[in-house]
């Protein structure tokens, strides 16, 4: 989620955190990623629950558009709901799909 209005990222960012959604992502730079963590904190959310917070979201893969932005987050949200932590697939031992 991003906006670019802290009047909007905040409030919508504290229901999402209260949610039971399996995973809370906001885009942005690292810089914009503490001043929102500071507002989230003045605003009542816990540390905890700033724990759940993917932000920024997405995995490493050198996006350079958009669309590539988008593919980045879409793997992280897959990586959450599936239990892992999106490393390559050659580096990992065991079973290469979720088991469900």
């Amino acid at each position: 989620m991003l906006t670019h209005e802290e009047r909007l990222d905040v409030p919508a960012l504290t229901a999402a955190l209260e949610s039971d959604a399996f995973y809370v992502g906001a885009i942005g730079s690292r810089k914009t990623q503490t001043k929102r963590r500071e507002r989230l904190l003045d605003a009542g959310a816990s540390e905890d629950a700033l724990e759940r917070l993917s932000g920024p979201a997405g995995l490493d893969l050198g996006a350079q558009s958009p669309a590539e932005t988008a593919v980045s987050i879409l793997a992280e949200i897959l990586a959450v709901r599936a239990g892992r932590d999106g490393g390559r697939l050659r580096e990992r031992s065991g079973p290469i799909h979720a088991v469900t």
